[in-house]
């Protein structure tokens, strides 16, 4: 994210010496992206950032994947999967894959227990909050989340989820090979969002202040490529120190939240298309949602969405809040997913599309990742299938 801030104590010089009280140096680490020749942080370390005491590997959560064959829309009850285990689930090591390929892993969780230290080296992270809330304690400082939040945490971003509240924290994970970002036809060559962007900076909430804990031979669990399922392995490190020493930090690399509710939708006079709605890109992948809005003013306009055919891309849609109007009839409802797969002619169910005519706005809220790669199924999608959507535009099962 090509915006600067700054936190705590730093240099008036960067690469220049950052005395401690103690009469020695703070450790200056950079952390950036595309080898010296993108955004970046500087951090200062009271502790020395590369000293590890052991290392060992760590199993991470199921990644094996099995194709959509037959080629198929898919309806995946993500509710289904946690029952009242979740209070003993962290938001790390409790995912479920439920869809992915070799750019975008979507995974699902609810969460009631503190996760260990975390950190993803093969690519950005972008978690959405369906419920519940808590704090993601980061390397840069602290984020308080909360329900409709978009959680941007960069690659090798050392951080842990801790889940506050009586209900889980159901988070809905978009993990990429790759960076996240704001789309780049909402930025200025310099790389601040343009007028007509749906958000702006100021609804950008980074951390306040720097993070100090105290603690010796802390673990972190590292994702990173390796030769396990979908290519990716685990390790967990052992710190002599606490990672979370950083005394000050600036730059143009950092996590940050985005709440949903800040997005300003771009309507029309007839039906926009998905684009209009993108949040954040990824390689080979978008992320776009699907708001409260007034919708098309056009005398004759059909408001849901025309029926279409993404010959480029898989649709997957996360339905997390208010009437989606053009699924009615499908069996899907919060916590729905549903994969549209390319190659398949989808829209609205039976019904919605004469049902819509004369409606002024909709209350629905959802986030929807398309990918230019055919996806796969996790053990969380084959776990959670609704096996009887693909005929429902018809009104029944398969003729067999």
């Amino acid at each position: 994210m090509a915006y600067y801030r700054r936190l705590g104590e730093v240099p008036r010089t960067r690469h220049t010496q950052h005395p401690n009280p103690d009469g020695g140096l703070y450790y200056e680490e950079l952390m950036g992206e595309e080898g010296f020749s993108s955004d970046s942080s500087l951090l200062y370390h009271r502790n020395i950032p590369s000293a590890i005491t052991d290392a060992r590997e760590w199993e991470v959560p199921d990644q094996r994947r099995t194709r959509n064959a037959p080629l198929a829309p898919r309806h995946l009850k993500l509710h289904a999967l946690f029952g009242d285990e979740w209070k003993d689930t962290d938001a790390v090591t409790g995912r479920r894959l439920v869809l992915g390929n070799d750019d975008v892993r979507i995974s699902y969780v609810a969460a009631g227990a503190a996760s260990e230290l975390y950190r993803n080296s093969i690519g950005d992270e972008c978690v959405y909050i369906e419920s519940g809330g808590g704090r993601v304690q980061t390397v840069f400082g602290e984020l308080e989340v909360g329900a409709g939040d978009y959680v941007i945490l960069p690659r090798a971003t050392t951080h842990r989820w801790v889940p506050e509240g009586d209900e889980p924290l159901r988070a809905y994970a978009i993990e990429a090979n790759g960076h996240i970002a704001p789309p780049k036809r909402y930025l200025s060559r310099y790389g601040q969002l343009l007028e007509h962007a749906p958000y702006c900076e100021r609804d950008l909430r980074g951390p306040a202040e720097p993070l100090l804990m105290q603690g010796t031979g802390v673990d972190v669990l590292i994702k990173h490529r390796g030769d396990g399922p979908g290519g990716i392995s685990g390790t967990r490190y052992t710190y002599p120190e606490h990672p979370f020493d950083v005394v000050g930090w600036d730059g143009c690399l950092y996590p940050y939240a985005f709440n949903i509710a800040d997005f300003q939708p771009i309507t029309g006079r007839v039906h926009q298309p998905p684009p209009v709605h993108q949040v954040f890109e990824g390689h080979n992948f978008v992320v776009c949602n699907f708001v409260p809005r007034k919708v098309d003013y056009h005398p004759l306009s059909i408001p849901v969405p025309y029926y279409h055919s993404n010959v480029d891309s898989d649709e997957v849609m996360f339905y997390c809040g208010g009437d989606y109007e053009a699924r009615k009839g499908s069996g899907i409802g919060q916590g729905s997913v549903s994969l549209h797969p390319g190659g398949h002619s989808h829209g609205p169910q039976p019904g919605a599309y004469e049902r819509s005519v004369g409606v002024q706005a909709f209350d629905e809220l959802a986030v929807m990742v398309d990918t230019f790669r055919p996806l796969e199924l996790g053990e969380g999608g084959t776990a959670s299938e609704d096996p009887g959507y693909a005929w429902t535009w018809a009104g029944g099962g398969p003729a067999r």
